[in-house]
């Protein structure tokens, strides 16, 4: 990390108000990233100011209100955009979260495309979220999936995926940028080039990858990409659908209702262009603002590092973000190189996951601790991790477990969170010893 970020990184907590809360009487210790992040003041404040000076639809009205909240509302599309580096606003759909879109991608593009005998590939890594979707669309219409195996460290095995590919069957890719559970980054890029190659479609699910990593869609070659907005510092209720646009323009819709189409008679609706026509009824107005909000945050770290005050360009506000995401890459893999340096040291605790690329997630288990009664004492330290199976059943089957115990983190969390975490974890061996 540049040493002249480093400081601003670390003083990023300050920005975030709720990590000021006490928790059964100590400092909250917040290493609960991968289920939600938690908001900076900026983020908190859009929110407020929409509520109290702008509350209106949008698309609809001419007076002033909603003509203010259709104007930021649209700007937050071109953020998200500039995010993603989408090549047009069109590309970005606007989701209740990453959940839907791959259920938008799965019910438009898979029931319009899939037939019996197709196969779509997901990987043993893939959350609920990206395999319950398309056994939906398997089952209507008689495609099959196939899963891409790991290695015990919870890498994909490359060679079989290519071999899988070879079968002149796939259809579609649906693979997952970064493991929730496991924290693993999957060389996306390679294997969309291989599934290019076969004529198979991609849908990457980069509900981990958007708080870790800058993502380059056009680079990626990515065609459909999915964000889970709360987990990149913005409210709830707001995720994105980056699709090509041929692809997009393609489909049918996925809902009906006001605001997606063109016109409508009782004997036919005409539809609206993109992004309109996947964005049926009043959507999450204030959430998407504040996920706009949360990116001009991003961008303002990394404009501090680039000395600069604004970003008067689309070039230069990408810059930005680029330089604040270096900086947050390389702050968490520091504290995720440490916890798992230090959790390795302790008896009896096992790290689960242990890939050579690796965002800010460490998972564990302990010789007769359950994972849930390690999340329950460390709670009782003032220390958030979650406990379970990560919504990732398959996966826990697969490494032979029932949960696992995990830490993650954001760029807001420091040296002395781990170092509680490694005291909280020896405190769980005197209780349970």
């Amino acid at each position: 990390m540049s040493s002249d970020l480093q400081p601003r990184v670390l003083s990023a907590r300050n920005d975030f108000p709720i990590l000021r809360t006490s928790v059964n009487g100590k400092p909250l210790v917040y290493l609960d990233n991968a289920a939600t992040s938690q908001k900076p003041q900026p983020v908190l404040d859009a929110l407020n100011r929409y509520w109290e000076e702008t509350n209106a639809n949008i698309h609809r009205g001419v007076h002033f209100l909603s003509q203010k909240a259709t104007s930021e509302f649209d700007e937050a599309r071109e953020s998200i955009r500039l995010l993603l580096n989408a090549s047009s606003a069109k590309e970005v759909i606007l989701t209740k979260g990453c959940t839907e879109g791959i259920n938008l991608v799965a019910q438009s593009w898979g029931r319009t495309n899939l037939q019996p005998g197709d196969e779509i590939l997901l990987s043993t890594l893939e959350h609920h979220s990206n395999i319950v979707p398309w056994q939906m669309v398997a089952e209507q219409t008689g495609a099959e999936i196939k899963v891409i195996p790991i290695t015990d460290s919870g890498e994909l095995e490359l060679g079989a995926y290519q071999a899988m590919l070879g079968s002149g069957r796939v259809r579609l890719v649906g693979v997952v940028h970064v493991s929730n559970a496991l924290g693993t980054i999957n060389p996306i890029k390679h294997m969309i080039k291989l599934a290019h190659e076969v004529g198979a479609v991609v849908l990457v699910d980069g509900a981990q990858a958007g708080p870790h990593l800058l993502i380059d869609v056009q680079d990626l070659d990515a065609d459909f990409y999915t964000l889970s907005c709360h987990k990149i510092y913005a409210p709830t209720g707001v995720g994105v659908l980056y699709g090509k646009a041929k692809l997009l323009e393609a489909m049918p819709p996925y809902q009906g209702g006001g605001d997606m189409i063109r016109t409508v008679s009782f004997e036919k609706t005409t539809y609206a262009d993109l992004p309109a026509k996947f964005e049926p009824g009043t959507p999450n107005i204030a959430g998407v603002i504040g996920l706009g909000a949360a990116i001009h945050y991003l961008q303002r770290l990394g404009l501090e590092y680039l000395e600069r005050s604004e970003a008067s360009t689309s070039e230069l506000r990408r810059s930005a973000l680029a330089a604040a995401f270096h900086a947050i890459q390389a702050q968490e893999s520091a504290l995720t190189v440490r916890a798992s340096q230090l959790l390795s040291q302790i008896p009896g605790l096992r790290l689960i996951g242990t890939a050579k690329d690796k965002a800010g997630i460490v998972s564990f288990i302990m010789d007769d601790a359950h994972p849930h009664d390690i999340g329950t004492i460390l709670d009782s330290d003032g220390i958030a991790v979650r406990a379970g199976h990560h919504c990732c059943m398959p996966l826990m089957k697969r490494l032979g477990l029932a949960a696992t115990a995990r830490a993650s983190f954001a760029f807001y969390n420091s040296e002395e969170d781990v170092d509680a975490l490694v005291a909280g974890i020896q405190r769980v061996k005197e209780v349970l010893g």
